[in-house]
């Protein structure tokens, strides 16, 4: 273990420390060194009564366990009194834990100006003014230390709660301006929203999610951010169940909606609603500097008549590369259409290595074939149409010389085997623009469809050489990510040798760039004669997986990411490497001659073996749960719309089966009144329950508690974890068996 954090020589105020989180957070305080002012008003959860019991019995506690303690008693709104408390007894001052509060829940209609007021005063006056009777101590030590609570329903909002919410997220705000006016004397503020079992929470969790959700896992993050080694200011921290994560503020690219010398009208703001709420290309702004420098930057460009720069303060750099990500991303290209037939199918064949010597090979060049099909990585013909086609070139904030365009990565997913002709369109879209310093990178989004049914998504990473330093961001999380191969041998190893045609057979299928057939242009690029397309040397690793790992068939493949690093010449050998891990395949291309990387960071997906699939197996022998479901269906017919009203929800349930998933259901108990649907569920679930067969039965006759059930692993939940309290009514009064 690293070396303990301690706290000797520092005094602490803890307020609400009677029980529950602030009782952990004092006790974790007197045990690591530090001089506890244990503050409780001991009265109940809405505010009434008072008693000095719960205050003395946490200094007990603590002086049993060798520390040093003192009760406090007094409101905190009384903070001067808190304070001089620890002054007394200890000398100073140095970290204020706000914690106390109380609980007047009401729905809005029905809270009255007591429970409006009652709240304030104890969770955010109490904090401000003890907070404040701290202040200038910390101030004159040059140290100080201050947690603020804050809640989910601050956060977020909660139903019955608008009081305490209200007070909730003030203290983020009080918070946040503490941080900027106490940093030049060391003196920190941050706030937690806690998730933990206690007087507040128990209103509103199941007993036994509060059971599970214990204090003293909330405990070490609040002194952490108390200790003096800790430099974290102004954050927000959400925790529980020995988790901690950091929120922060998101804000759209939003858009300009006036003119210079023009009005603003509403009609043109619900014209610009979509990109003004696309969270897309989404901005961070960490302070108030960066927001009002948005606005200053929005008068400069209307006046100005132009658009407004990604970054306030890179404007002049974005003319200089030409580059605008504001402009650019989101912005959609026109549509193309693409049609083929089964000529097509086999000329890509033959372009990515194909041969009548394999007799494997016969199902994708001859189209009388019983089995004949398209290769899967085909799906990148129809999508670069739509790149092709000048699209881009027309792409507003994308300047640039497309004589320095690089294809720098490429991923393909297929959510159906391509059919053998058709025509298919296609619809792309600038989904991100990155800053690389020494260039930009464009991401751009290429949906395929035959008719209305999506058949494949394509994503280009395009470099863009030397249009870079326009002040953009550097990674993006619209971007499908590359994985590094494992760090072992590889499983498998497969070698074709590219024919000194291949680069001019390949183009054939779409890319007419002279760099792969017109030595004096490859010339021009720095090479010394024509080079293979990088999405040739694509389609020999993919079908090298494809043979190696699926037997050759095309409705195994899922997907293919690749990240194109070095150039292949025609004549040259491309040497797969493969490593199988579980339904992913990593892989790695090389040239045979040299050993120089060309595909790296790159997998395929495949789907499951048809004896190994995840996917829905038979009702062979019946699931018990079969009949469960029939009797809900049954119920919801005749009581559905009492249902309704009482669970408002949809229900998503998987059966599993030997690990398998057996059998889905939907049960919607939030429209109408109420249906129970068998299959996969086009629809959104509020919540989906993944169980096993036997497990479900478990539940459904009393043996096994919901609850407890998901903290055993048993039952999984994706979505709202709450709703796991209305599974009684679904389960057991409707469902008696």
């Amino acid at each position: 273990m690293s070396v303990p954090l301690v706290f000797d020589g520092k005094v602490v105020i803890v307020t609400g420390a009677g029980g529950g989180l602030g009782r952990e957070y004092a006790l974790a305080f007197g045990v690591r060194g530090a001089s506890v002012v244990v503050n409780d008003l001991g009265g109940d959860i809405k505010g009434g009564g008072k008693s000095s019991n719960a205050a003395d019995k946490v200094v007990e506690e603590i002086k049993a366990k060798g520390g040093k303690a003192v009760a406090n008693y007094d409101s905190v709104e009384d903070g001067e009194k808190l304070i001089q408390t620890a002054l007394d007894a200890f000398g100073r001052i140095d970290i204020v834990v706000n914690n106390a509060g109380i609980l007047r829940d009401r729905s809005f209609g029905r809270t009255s100006d007591l429970d409006w007021d009652l709240i304030h005063r104890v969770h955010l006056r109490g904090s401000f003014m003890v907070t404040r009777a701290a202040w200038n101590h910390m101030k004159k030590q040059k140290f100080g230390r201050i947690i603020m609570t804050s809640s989910a329903a601050g956060i977020y909002g909660n139903f019955g709660q608008a009081n305490y919410s209200a007070a909730k997220l003030g203290l983020l705000g009080l918070a946040n301006t503490l941080a900027i006016e106490g940093q030049k004397y060391n003196i920190h503020c941050n706030t937690i929203a806690p998730t933990a079992g206690s007087r507040l929470t128990e209103t509103v969790m199941p007993p036994v999610l509060c059971e599970s959700l214990k204090a003293e896992y909330v405990a070490p993050l609040v002194l952490w951010l108390s200790h003096d080694q800790c430099q974290e200011n102004g954050g927000l921290f959400e925790v529980g169940a020995g988790w901690i994560g950091k929120l922060r503020w998101e804000r759209s690219q939003g858009r300009i909606v006036r003119k210079k010398n023009q009005g603003m009208f509403p009609e043109t703001v619900r014209d610009q609603w979509d990109n003004i709420c696309d969270f897309t290309n989404a901005t961070k702004p960490a302070n108030i500097n960066e927001s009002v420098a948005t606005l200053v930057e929005v008068l400069s460009r209307v006046e100005t008549d132009e658009g407004i720069a990604p970054n306030p303060t890179s404007a002049m750099a974005t003319a200089a590369s030409g580059i605008s990500p504001l402009e650019a991303v989101g912005q959609k290209l026109p549509e193309s259409t693409f049609s083929y037939s089964q000529t097509q199918c086999i000329l890509y064949a033959l372009g990515v290595g194909m041969s009548t010597k394999d007799d494997d090979h016969l199902k994708f060049l001859y189209e009388g074939h019983e089995d004949f099909s398209c290769l899967p990585t085909f799906g990148v013909i129809p999508s670069q149409a739509a790149m092709m086609d000048g699209g881009l070139g027309s792409v507003p904030g994308l300047n640039f010389d497309f004589t320095r365009l690089l294809h720098g990565e490429q991923y393909l997913e297929l959510f159906q085997p391509l059919p053998t002709s058709g025509t298919l369109t296609s619809q792309a879209r600038i989904a991100d623009v990155l800053d690389k310093g020494s260039g930009a990178v464009i991401l751009l989004d290429v949906h395929t469809y035959s008719g209305k049914e999506l058949l494949c998504y394509n994503q280009y990473s395009l470099f863009i050489v030397g249009a870079g330093g326009f002040g953009g961001k550097r990674t993006s999380d619209k971007a499908m990510s590359t994985v590094a191969h494992p760090n072992r041998s590889p499983d498998a190893v497969m070698t074709d040798t590219t024919t000194r045609d291949q680069a001019a057979l390949y183009r054939l299928s779409g890319d007419w760039n002279p760099l792969h057939i017109d030595p004096s242009f490859a010339a021009m690029g720095g090479f010394k004669s024509p080079i293979l397309h990088g999405l040739c040397s694509f389609g020999f690793a993919a079908r090298h997986v494809l043979k190696q790992y699926a037997n050759n068939d095309a409705s195994r493949f899922k997907s293919i990411k690749v990240r194109f690093v070095k150039p292949v010449l025609p004549g040259q050998s491309l040497q797969t490497e493969m490593w199988k891990e579980g339904n992913r395949i990593h892989i790695q291309c090389k040239v045979k001659e040299s050993g120089a990387v060309v595909l790296s960071g790159a997998y395929v997906d495949l789907h499951a073996a048809a004896d190994g699939s995840p996917q829905i197996l038979p009702e062979a022998g019946g699931l018990k749960s079969e009949l469960v479901f029939a009797e809900i269906g049954r119920r919801i017919k005749d009581l559905g719309a009492e249902m309704v009203k009482k669970v408002n929800a949809v229900f998503g349930w998987e059966i599993t089966k030997g690990g398998n998933t057996a059998a889905q259901w939907t049960i919607d108990l939030k429209t109408g009144a109420g249906a129970l649907h068998k299959g996969p569920y086009s629809g959104k679930t509020d919540v989906t329950i993944t169980v096993s067969d036997d497990d479900f039965m478990e539940v459904v006759q009393g043996k096994l508690n919901p609850q407890k059930a998901f903290f055993a692993g048993k039952l999984k939940v994706r979505g709202n974890i709450m709703l796991s309290q209305k599974l009684e009514v679904i389960l057991k009064d409707y469902a008696k068996l």
